[in-house]
């Protein structure tokens, strides 16, 4: 009995404790309930209207940069990173360890040259072998993935388990400005970047550089909100996205100039190139190409965007001149001869040669056949306004804008410098091209000028702003309405026209029989930077023009620096490049006339196809219905696997369906029958490569 009293004692005793914890743990939990709501109510009031005011900065999403046709030259894209954390609450480790065979084989086939089955074997093991408290908590197993890509990694059994602790499967995410259409136009289209000021993303180059006010768009602001069950984010001002940027690029032809200056640059191991291709009417630019060597690679890549950064431009100035001795007087008829001879000592300088000699020249022969010698008796001659008072050589250029800032939205833009007050030998120098530092942009545009009949339109990288409830298309603007007369601007265009076409032209080797060209080649010697004297060893050379000479459509300068071997002279380097612009550009019927060359003869032995099928029954049908007989006519299509079939000529349904039975997959655009396809009919192509058929 005693023995059961005092276990019942203990019991109470146990029980009075306990509660007597309970009531202590209560009555410090009122004492702090107390405190918090009553004693220090002010300052966690205070702490909270401090978080709830605190605000965030929306970051705008950047806008997109469009070719003339729409297509996307740079463009905001999210890439995903594949992640996994070891450590996860419940990692089924084992399952991992059994997957990992398969999940290698998935993953070669999803991105195959990535690496290979043991590599990725090897990567997944690796970090499941170590002990379990350093295996990695963010393992990466695969980045730079898009969207498709991710989705693809999905489907993976291991990482279908739906919850992520069993799995450890983590997603990362960044934003990346991508470039479609790789190297295209690059330095011009400029990249982005972090700024040394803060983390935010601007145009560091390029036009992203130049427009970043319009691409970047307006920040948003997100406060802090306080809900039912939590504190949330609450978006007070919404960022307002960047305007999407049409830019005067055309992608065919900003193909064919890359493609035209590369293949020039190798042949004749140049330092570096830039070409720059303009629509004489509207000054748009419509392909620009920087391409220089690497010294890891030795091939020609995007480099410095050197056609707005200032060089000697060489003889390339002379119609310029020209056109200020033709506005003010100096000379009016372009068959007045000058003398020429060996050379000619001006203000007790270093006599001016030629390269070539000539007794006499008429006004049009100095600029056919690039006579230093004659450009500067016709600046200079005698009570000429130029003889008289040097320094009217740059206020006539001012007169007509040569130095006025392009905006052509081309970041690191500079403007000509020219000496303001030149002495006389200066001022002899500079009207045949030493002296003086002008972008090839610039040169380019005074030529369009001429091209364009006198009226100096604005050259321009960018023609429409796209954004919410905006769509602006920018007008064509000019830099001065006339910057000569327009019988003065055709008097140019003939001697421009005489240096490709005349028997004596400098660049005579540029005539062809489908497009006539007008322009003029420039040859200028660098400067050593060690002796700091002209190196004749290295040139730079250009060729400045527009085409077709009739009718001028489209401008063009390309400089070629240092060639060292094959072709060594500014017809052969840069007017090779310049013709074969143009010459592609009118085999593509890009020149306003018509690439169909056919003539109204019908080809000998050969009856043209009136309809082409891939079912006999129909064939025959329409073979009775049309009253034509014969396999030139109606042909049956055929074709055998792992070789690209003919499809031309038949209906969209028809043709997906041989190809695809091929063994290929397809793309089309247009509507009607096919007109064409690529790759070519016949061609062996690995299975699962792509068609591509165009139909009108």
């Amino acid at each position: 009995m005693a023995k059961k009293k005092s276990k019942k004692k203990f019991i109470l005793a146990r029980y009075m404790l306990i509660s007597g914890c309970v009531f202590l743990l209560a009555g410090l939990v009122v004492r702090n309930l107390f405190n918090t709501t009553i004693v220090n109510a002010d300052k966690w009031n205070a702490r909270a209207e401090k978080e709830l005011s605190q605000s965030n900065i929306i970051y705008p999403e950047r806008g997109d940069i469009l070719a003339s046709d729409g297509s996307v030259l740079a463009t905001n894209l999210r890439f995903y990173t594949v992640r996994l954390d070891f450590r996860s609450e419940r990692f089924k480790l084992q399952e991992y360890l059994d997957s990992i065979p398969m999940m290698a084989d998935s993953l070669v086939k999803f991105f195959p040259g990535r690496a290979s089955r043991k590599q990725w074997i090897d990567s997944l093991s690796k970090p499941a072998k170590k002990p379990a408290d350093k295996r990695p908590r963010g393992y990466r197993v695969i980045d730079n993935l898009s969207y498709t890509d991710l989705q693809k990694i999905r489907t993976i059994p291991f990482f279908r388990i739906r919850n992520s602790n069993k799995n450890g499967f983590v997603v990362d995410s960044k934003v990346k400005r991508e470039h479609p259409y790789g190297d295209m136009a690059r330095r011009s289209i400029g990249g982005v970047g972090q700024t040394s000021k803060s983390s935010e993303v601007h145009g560091i180059s390029g036009l992203e550089c130049a427009l970043d006010s319009l691409l970047y768009g307006k920040p948003g602001v997100s406060k802090k909100i306080n809900l039912t069950r939590r504190i949330d984010d609450w978006i007070d001002t919404a960022a307002v996205p960047g305007y999407n940027i049409v830019t005067t690029i055309d992608i065919n032809m900003q193909d064919i100039v890359e493609n035209e200056l590369n293949r020039v640059l190798e042949e004749c191991d140049a330092d570096w190139g830039v070409a720059v291709l303009m629509e004489v009417a509207t000054g748009d630019i419509k392909a620009i190409s920087n391409l220089e060597k690497s010294k890891k690679t030795g091939r020609y890549i995007e480099g410095m965007n050197r056609a707005v950064l200032g060089f000697e431009p060489g003889s390339v100035i002379k119609p310029i001149s020209m056109l200020l001795a033709l506005e003010n007087g100096l000379v009016s008829n372009v068959n007045e001869v000058f003398q020429i001879g060996n050379s000619y000592a001006y203000a007790n300088g270093k006599p001016i040669t030629d390269s070539h000699y000539n007794s006499a020249l008429t006004v049009e022969g100095i600029i056919e056949q690039s006579s230093n010698i004659g450009m500067t008796k016709v600046i200079t001659r005698n009570n000429s306004i130029f003889h008289s008072h040097p320094s009217k050589f740059y206020d006539e250029l001012d007169r007509i804008g040569f130095f006025e800032p392009m905006h052509t939205g081309i970041a690191g833009e500079r403007r000509p410098v020219v000496e303001k007050k030149p002495s006389r030998l200066s001022l002899s120098r500079m009207c045949y091209g030493y002296a003086t530092m002008i972008p090839p942009l610039y040169t380019l545009a005074i030529y369009n000028a001429i091209a364009n009949n006198g009226r100096f339109v604005r050259p321009r990288l960018y023609s429409r702003l796209i954004g919410e409830e905006v769509d602006s298309v920018l007008p064509v603007t000019y830099v001065r309405d006339r910057i000569c007369s327009e019988e003065n601007a055709l008097k140019l265009q003939r001697m421009l026209g005489l240096v490709v076409e005349g028997s004596h032209g400098t660049a005579r080797r540029l005539k062809n029989d489908m497009v006539s060209i007008g322009g003029k080649t420039g040859t200028c010697y660098m400067v050593d930077p060690e002796t700091r004297k002209y190196n004749t060893a290295h040139k730079r050379l250009a060729f400045c023009g527009f085409f077709p000479l009739e009718d001028p459509k489209y401008s063009c300068i390309v400089l070629t620096c240092r060639p060292r071997r094959n072709l060594m002279g500014a017809a052969s380097t840069s007017g090779e490049v310049v013709k074969n612009i143009a010459m592609k550009m009118y085999s593509r019927g890009m020149l306003g006339n018509s690439s169909d060359y056919h003539t109204d003869q019908p080809p000998q032995g050969k009856t043209p196809h009136v309809y082409r099928t891939s079912k006999p029954d129909t064939y025959s049908l329409i073979s009775s219905i049309s009253g034509v007989k014969g396999d030139p006519s109606t042909p049956l299509v055929t074709y055998s696997k792992g070789f690209v079939p003919d499809v031309s000529g038949l209906g969209l349904r028809e043709a997906v369906s041989i190809i695809e039975s091929a063994g290929f997959n397809v793309s089309f655009s247009g509507r009607g029958y096919v007109n064409s396809q690529s790759p070519a009919p016949g061609t062996l192509s690995k299975p699962g490569s792509t068609v591509t058929i165009k139909l009108i």
